[in-house]
């Protein structure tokens, strides 16, 4: 397997990819739904994975009624997660050696919003690391428009073409192929489907990724 092109730069895509903390947060949805007296399925919360919050509210609206209590819903996640920060995900750090390496810059490009990042990156030692960041605020549409990938290939000064992005859901991978972008599925929770492998190279693991980077 190889890519089509060398590419110039690498987008990293931070929950479920970079980090591992979409379990984290499934447990933070349960346990807010059942505080606040709702019920979540795993077919409920799979669709909210990678998307960014305002997707994710009208999906919950969509789910429990126009009179679902958002903000409480938002406060109790929060305080169920408190002040625990995610691992890395496996194979993280010798991807980022090897760009560093391979004098190949890398940016993000998230539907989280900015504290959230800067917690897990002044965790991980990562704030120095990445020459662009993009978060949701930094952008007026989230993924699975392309905007977060347009965005971070701008910062990055690379064209969206000459950019592989490495992504774990289907939003992600929507928006990284809408963009342009050589795109990389290392599934999470979400499987890869038919329309995931038209889109991107399915991968098992980063560490996957190392071999095609040193091409």
């Amino acid at each position: 397997m190889s890519l089509p092109r060398k590419p110039l730069a690498v987008v990293f895509d931070l929950d479920g990819t970079l980090i591992d903390s979409e379990a984290l947060v499934k447990e933070a949805h349960f346990a807010a739904c059942g505080q606040l007296g709702f019920t979540m399925s795993e077919a409920q919360f799979l669709p909210l994975v990678g998307m960014h919050r305002e997707a994710n509210d009208t999906q919950l609206r969509l789910y429990y009624g126009d009179d679902f209590p958002l903000e409480d819903f938002i406060a109790a996640t929060r305080a169920h997660v408190g002040e625990r920060v995610a691992p890395l995900k496996p194979g993280a750090v010798e991807v980022m050696d090897a760009l560093d390496a391979l004098a190949l810059p890398y940016g993000l490009a998230t539907s989280s919003r900015r504290p959230w990042v800067e917690r897990h990156f002044a965790a991980h030692g990562l704030t120095e690391r990445f020459r662009a960041v993009v978060t949701r605020q930094d952008c007026v549409e989230g993924k699975p428009h392309p905007e977060p990938y347009l965005n971070a290939s701008r910062l990055l000064g690379v064209a969206p073409e000459n950019v592989l992005a490495l992504e774990d859901s289907h939003p992600g991978v929507r928006a990284a192929h809408a963009a342009g972008c050589m795109t990389i599925m290392v599934p999470d929770l979400l499987a890869a489907d038919d329309e995931m492998h038209a889109k991107a190279r399915v991968l098992a693991s980063l560490h996957d990724v190392l071999a095609l980077l040193r091409v």
